[in-house]
């Protein structure tokens, strides 16, 4: 995933829900199953060599935690050092919250604590042997494939261009990109590397059948319909496979995806994350975290609370409204941090040395200690554990008429921490280049979330916390 790598991704060629295109499909599903395979029959397989036998409750675990990993981690782009730092990373963050929740739920006491802790060290190590052996089984694997397909593009436009480098840059593809169609002449064209153009659209049916090309992915802009349906035509007299590259340059997508209403196919190119299944394990998730965090955390909470009130005359907590989600106003509660309240039409960002501060104000901002009332948020259902940050209404109302795709963030309910916030983008936005990274962030949140990519985020919230300087 290009967010968990700390890049900015592409709003192109999204990976729509129906699947992997090409020959690509049997690699991809097999290594998808690699995850889930060695977690759990590295879990089945010790309990069988330390107990003598596989009890029900360690079957019930094992898969529960295929169901939790499955589908497994597209891992193949990823040189092997970095596989490795990976599969650790993301191991630290699921086996600890598999503990932390036998321990919450008290079935902790119906497991033998030696064969959890072999299994924590033994599952991450045996994924890695998997993701091994699949990549010097790959060769072997494309050979089952048979002779590599045959392909050509119609359109050398961006997005053309962009998918035949893909295609020959996957180790998934096993393909033979022979160049390009386009009625535009060859001097008008840009850079295209080293793929041929091959003749104008009209040539093209013909050069299908004399040169055994099996694939066609159609590149051409959605004004090109007339085109497009006349190619179309004349392809049912062949038996190539023909996909469509949709013209997604005109917008920037955000859970894109295909579905049906009614039986009618349509292609979704802005919608929120949290839909059905995934809504209601993002709702879970936060309820159970919260309460953990909030029952860990009373006492440090309300020492907080009586040095507040010691400090500074004023209330413990700073109700402010912010604008959570579709776009409606919400209170989010802070420790107050600052001897004024402000929540009017102008709202001055806090910065460093800033005079309105308490006397604990500046530290509590800085460790993030004041937003910790923030939890009740959460569980009152205004506000999530990770999303995009809420601003203040004030400073809402003016970068939404100067950002673009601004209030997109919108779609989803605010969080505590955010994508944009471990990626230092944290604090103080004192330019709006500053306020547009963190927007473009809180989007690529949007396009790539899942619950694996929000427990990253907390994890990484807590590392970067130790050093961060930008909050005040």
């Amino acid at each position: 995933m290009n967010a968990i790598n700390g890049q900015i991704g592409h709003p192109t060629l999204p990976h729509l829900a129906l699947g992997e295109g090409g020959g690509n499909r049997l690699l991809a599903s097999l290594e998808r199953l690699i995850d889930p395979l060695m977690i759990m029959f590295s879990l089945m397989l010790l309990a069988e060599y330390f107990l003598g036998e596989l009890r029900s409750r360690h079957v019930l675990l094992a898969l529960a935690m295929f169901a939790v990993t499955y589908p497994g981690r597209s891992r193949l782009n990823c040189p092997p050092a970095r596989m490795v730092l990976k599969v650790l990373a993301s191991w630290a963050v699921l086996g600890s919250l598999v503990l932390l929740f036998l321990w919450g739920s008290h079935f902790l006491a119906y497991f033998e604590l030696p064969l959890l802790l072999v299994w924590m060290a033994v599952a991450p190590a045996a994924v890695i042997g998997g993701h091994v052996a699949f990549r010097f089984a790959l060769p072997y694997l494309q050979v089952l494939e048979g002779p590599p397909e045959r392909v050509v593009l119609a359109g050398a436009n961006s997005q053309g261009l962009e998918l035949a480098r893909r295609l020959r840059a996957s180790p998934y593809h096993n393909v033979d990109v022979l160049g390009f169609f386009d009625d535009r002449a060859e001097t008008r064209l840009g850079e295209r590397g080293d793929h041929p153009l091959l003749g104008q659209i009209a040539d093209l049916p013909d050069y299908v059948k004399t040169h055994s090309v099996s694939t066609i992915y159609l590149s051409l802009p959605m004004a090109s319909q007339p085109r497009i349906l006349s190619l179309l035509d004349a392809l049912r007299d062949t038996t190539v496979s023909t996909y469509f590259v949709p013209d997604m340059f005109v917008t920037d997508l955000i859970q894109a995806r295909v579905d049906s209403v009614s039986g009618m196919p349509v292609v979704s190119v802005c919608e929120t994350p949290f839909r059905g299944w995934n809504g209601f394990l993002k709702r879970a998730s936060d309820i159970f975290l919260s309460t953990v965090i909030l029952l860990l955390l009373s006492p440090l909470m309300t020492a907080i609370a009586l040095a507040v009130k010691a400090t500074s005359p004023g209330p413990v907590i700073f109700k402010q409204r912010r604008y959570g989600l579709e776009g409606e106003e919400i209170y989010v509660y802070k420790f107050r941090s600052m001897t004024v309240c402000e929540d009017g039409g102008t709202i001055r960002q806090a910065q460093k040395n800033d005079s309105r501060l308490t006397p604990i104000g500046g530290f509590l901002r800085k460790s993030s200690l004041d937003e910790l009332p923030q939890f009740i948020n959460v569980l009152q259902g205004r506000m999530s554990i990770v999303g995009p940050r809420p601003h203040a209404v004030a400073h809402n109302e003016m970068y939404r008429k100067v950002i673009k795709g601004y209030m997109i963030r919108h779609k989803v309910k605010p969080g505590i921490t955010g994508w944009a916030q471990v990626n230092g983008y944290r604090g103080e936005t004192e330019t709006l280049d500053k306020m547009q990274k963190r927007v473009e962030y809180d989007l690529e949140y949007l396009r790539h979330w899942s619950l694996r990519f929000d427990l990253y985020i907390v994890f990484k919230t807590v590392w970067v916390l130790s050093g961060q300087q930008n909050a005040y």
